[in-house]
């Protein structure tokens, strides 16, 4: 599906501001490509290898979010997002480098370019997305893409909070909800959502998606 025309962690639930997100505001919430469900393109289809499956998808998924996060990346600095924050209601996420066994508070654009590192690092890495004939998938490919789901999910709870009002301006809210839906009613089908907690920033927005028949 093509998304473009062209061109934590302790979270707190006491509410700190009374200002309501624009994209759980009218009109931003209903804008999407797609009328109805993602139920019939996420599912696993007839004779393909699940592993196979989820390997295509987070691909996809990754250079989607990717590309979505490149329009808004210049208001995306240091000093703009000092902490890698989804909401004023919830603690800033913390970068745990898993060689060092150490956790940081970074910089929203550092953090991120973490993750996209990480998870492009990964996806070159044909000992855990192989792409040559016979080689096999790791016994652990599922918790690798349930990390990867989870650190994407960030990415998207960031952009929403952080730079909603730059998709606006872009005239991307179709396209980055709609990647939302997709990204979630994926995560659903295969058991891949972090935990509630995790979930708690977008909570609202993937209820009223649900409700409105968007995720099932």
């Amino acid at each position: 599906m093509n998304f473009f025309h062209s061109k934590k962690t302790q979270k707190s639930n006491r509410p700190r501001t009374s200002q309501r997100p624009l994209f759980l505001s009218p009109p931003f919430i209903d804008a999407s490509l797609v009328d109805g469900s993602f139920k019939k393109i996420v599912v696993l289809p007839k004779y393909v290898d699940e592993d196979e499956w989820l390997a295509v998808n987070v691909f996809e998924f990754f250079n989607y979010l990717n590309m979505f996060y490149g329009t808004v990346t210049d208001f995306c600095t240091s000093t703009n997002c000092p902490t890698m924050s989804a909401g004023p209601n919830y603690e800033p996420y913390i970068w745990t480098d898993q060689n060092q066994k150490k956790n940081t508070k970074l910089p929203a654009p550092t953090y991120i370019d973490y993750v996209m590192t990480w998870i492009q690092n990964l996806v070159n890495d044909e000992n855990v997305f192989p792409t040559k004939a016979g080689r096999e998938f790791p016994k652990e490919f599922s918790v690798i893409v349930k990390s990867i789901f989870k650190q994407c999910f960030r990415v998207f709870a960031h952009i929403y909070y952080q730079h909603y009002e730059q998709i606006l301006h872009l005239r991307e809210e179709k396209q980055f909800n709609s990647l939302f839906a997709h990204f979630i009613s994926f995560a659903k089908e295969f058991n891949l959502l972090p935990d509630k907690k995790e979930l708690a920033p977008l909570e609202e927005l993937i209820t009223y998606m649900e409700i409105n028949g968007r995720i099932s």
